[in-house]
């Protein structure tokens, strides 16, 4: 077995920790500084406009994307590493290099399943890094854990979709940038085939009958650097069908097929928050003392940097073991090892930035430090494309199919 990065993921890898080092962790304070002097907390503060620019230049751009036509043409293997990297800055660097979520999720949608008309006129914008994007498919009034319950109505008429429906936490959507929704509904809701009853169709910000309601928070959080996260009402919002995307009842399918990137990425990137707090963990121990002693020498503090030493290198490796999967066999071929990093990441990324919480007192809570809002979006994380009893649930049965 071969543990070493190839020369391009090396490469890249020492690109951006440089960059991170001279441009990203300088910057968060001075977004957060320049924020506050804003007309609307939604807009992009003047210096992530720098630091895209920058990143550009590099090239250090839609590193995400294993199409090369479309992005950097990485496996997911190769692009794991990088993506750890900006979890160490998950508000500003995946967004600087236009690498974040939603935008990554419906950027992949439109390369597989979009046509021609579809990717000129909303795909090259996003790779751009010129648009932001939603994707609209869970609701308030359903258990969206099972995507099948959606009830969002997407009804033809003539030459015509009509959308109605009620969406919420629809990530990016508060965004002034955020220009298209890829929204999920059910066009066939009476179908045999509960899986085959959703699709999902195209829809402009702008169209009449769309209303963002409300920015909805996350632990008190706007989220501002991902476009927040709203309530969205579509009232008899109507698009031409040709912004269908692939078939009638393929939006399932889709779903799926660009939810499997889609949770490798966010526990790439929590592996990275992780080595973000045990970093700050140790500075804090080395330089604190309480009670006549460094907090270094405190056998419980020597424990918790241990523990938490020994889960991420185990995560790690899991992570990489499920990318190469993904690479190799497909992401049916690697269900089992996703949902499992699924399960694994986020909660013990959790636990770790919890103690790390701990070992700062009051600073650990505050906006002075990044522990909270990384603690906020990792327990969100055990929620987020799937909670982990679903995953959990499924990967049972597949064990236990064996043996039945």
């Amino acid at each position: 077995m071969d543990f070493a990065f190839d020369a391009r993921t090396e490469e890249l890898r020492a690109k951006l920790l440089a960059f991170m080092d001279e441009y990203v962790y300088p910057a968060e304070a001075v977004a957060h500084e320049q924020r506050e002097r804003l007309a609307s907390p939604w807009e992009n503060p003047p210096v992530v406009e720098e630091l895209k620019a920058e990143a550009r230049r590099q090239g250090l751009w839609n590193l995400f994307l294993p199409d090369s036509e479309y992005g950097a043409g990485l496996t997911n293997l190769q692009y794991a590493p990088l993506a750890e990297i900006m979890g160490r800055s998950p508000q500003l660097a995946p967004t600087v290099t236009n690498c974040a979520a939603p935008d990554t999720g419906n950027m992949e949608v439109l390369t597989q399943f979009g046509d021609e008309q579809q990717r000129k006129q909303w795909l090259e914008p996003l790779l751009a890094g010129e648009i932001r994007s939603a994707f609209a498919m869970t609701e308030p009034d359903v258990a969206s854990s099972d995507a099948t319950n959606i009830t969002t109505h997407i009804e033809r008429d003539g030459d015509e979709y009509v959308i109605t429906g009620r969406k919420w936490y629809i990530s990016g959507a508060m965004h002034p940038d955020c220009k298209i929704f890829i929204v999920m509904g059910k066009t066939d809701p009476d179908g045999e085939d509960i899986r085959r009853q959703q699709s999902m169709v195209l829809v402009p910000r702008d169209t009449p009958g769309v209303t963002i309601k409300r920015a909805m928070q996350v632990f008190g959080y706007e989220d501002h650097y991902h476009g927040g996260h709203a309530e969205v009402i579509f009232d008899h919002a109507r698009v031409p069908v040709s912004n269908l995307i692939g078939e009638e009842g393929g939006g399932f399918a889709i779903a799926q097929a660009r939810l499997g990137p889609g949770r490798i990425h966010h526990c790439m990137r929590l592996i990275g928050m992780a080595e973000r707090a045990i970093e700050l963990m140790c500075r804090r121990a080395v330089s604190r003392t309480a009670f006549g002693k460094a907090l270094a020498q405190q056998g419980v503090v020597h424990n918790w940097i241990a523990d938490a030493r020994v889960t991420v290198e185990q995560l790690r490796l899991l992570v990489l073991k499920t990318a190469w999967l993904m690479d190799t066999v497909g992401n049916r071929g690697a269900h089992t090892e996703i949902q499992s990093i699924k399960i694994a990441t986020p909660r013990a990324v959790v636990d770790i930035l919890d103690r790390a919480i701990q070992l700062h007192g009051a600073g650990g809570v505050s906006q002075d430090l990044p522990l909270a809002e990384l603690y906020a979006g990792a327990r969100t994380l055990m929620i987020a494309d799937g909670p982990d009893e679903v995953h959990q649930r499924s990967l049972a049965r597949r064990e236990l199919k064996r043996y039945v």
